[in-house]
């Protein structure tokens, strides 16, 4: 597990933080109201969640991998990645639909 810290936030209501396109101006004024809110995120360490990969090798249509070349350009990723995230997102679909 990982260590409970508390932090010292700000106590602005819940639309706070939703128009804050200008720039900020410090200043020595008092903050306002203050509360203590647990901290909930885990270290950084366990952020990292990585599932197990298995190199295999398989023969795909030139003009598929031309489309995820051609898509993952665009979004700044490897085209590896993407048939991946379809591959996994396939398999969980009906993976699900078995334990239905």
């Amino acid at each position: 597990m990982y260590q409970k810290r508390h932090f010292m936030v700000l106590d602005i209501g819940e639309n706070g933080g939703r128009y804050m396109k200008s720039r900020i101006k410090y200043t020595n004024e008092p903050m306002g109201k203050l509360r203590v809110i647990k901290d909930f995120l885990p270290p950084p360490d366990q952020l990292i969640l990585k599932d197990e990969n298995i190199k295999v090798t398989i023969a795909l249509n030139k003009s598929s991998i031309d489309f995820f070349k051609k898509e993952a350009k665009k979004q700044h990723t490897s085209y590896q990645k993407m048939i991946r995230q379809v591959i996994n997102w396939y398999a969980s679909h009906y993976k699900d639909q078995e334990s239905a």
